[in-house]
């Protein structure tokens, strides 16, 4: 972008940089688990479940960047506790943040597993497509060109082919992984830096998280959301 100034203060001759359109893409199965265990080692992740998710990851980008949009993968938790708290934090975060935090659902189906000694059997819910929805989304992304830069939140390796064709083909586009708390890959993290991808650790950043802690409650455009008892309850037991 060419603008220009004048004596009176308008801009001439000068060559103004735009800045960089970052998208980050959120394994919310992967993203919410990994701060769970965080939470068994050090209570005070306990802080971590009520953020305004899009305020978090704008702590993470250069000065020539910009948060273009925080797009969250997740499912609706067969559990209708789970899936009420869940529904408070995205739809939280919805009308605190716009067009800028979209949603995209998988869904969970039971499981069943058997025991091979005595089968016995059980039912678990296993979370599908997320993995298909985040590898779609940031190659078509890439290929429409609506973004300068992809971001990852997850340590899921299914995640490794999509992050391999990026780099192969869109290589004008910048990767970074941020492990969610927790959570690792040895195998992205070989990968990505052979590429001098930057990895980071979201354990590292615990204070970021509790800088991006949303009030009680959220109220926008008579639109209202109050953090889940359960995890306001946790915040009141840290040491």
């Amino acid at each position: 972008m060419v603008t220009s100034r004048s004596c009176s203060g308008f801009f001439y001759g000068e060559n103004v940089k735009e800045k960089k359109k970052v998208t980050v893409y959120i394994d919310g199965f992967n993203f919410y688990y990994g701060i769970k265990r965080a939470a068994k080692v050090n209570n005070r992740w306990n802080n971590a479940y009520w953020i305004n998710i899009v305020k978090l990851c704008e702590g993470f980008l250069s000065p020539d960047e910009i948060l273009k949009k925080v797009i969250y993968f997740t499912a609706t938790p067969l559990n209708p506790n789970k899936s009420a708290r869940q529904s408070a934090l995205l739809n939280a975060n919805k009308i605190l943040n716009k067009d800028r935090f979209e949603i995209v659902r998988g869904k969970y189906l039971e499981k069943q597993i058997t025991c091979p000694n005595c089968n016995f059997s059980i039912s678990r819910p296993e979370e599908k497509k997320t993995d298909v929805n985040i590898s779609v989304r940031m190659i078509r992304d890439c290929v429409q060109n609506v973004t300068d830069a992809v971001f990852l939140i997850s340590a899921d390796t299914d995640l490794l082919p999509p992050l391999e064709l990026i780099k192969n083909d869109f290589s004008h586009i910048k990767i970074k992984i941020l492990f969610p708390p927790s959570n690792y890959s040895h195998e992205i993290s070989a990968t990505t830096s052979a590429w001098k991808v930057k990895n980071i650790l979201l354990k590292n950043s615990l204070k970021r998280f509790e800088n991006a802690i949303m009030p009680d409650i959220v109220e926008v455009d008579n639109q209202r959301y109050e953090i889940p008892n359960e995890w306001k309850l946790k915040q009141s037991l840290l040491t």
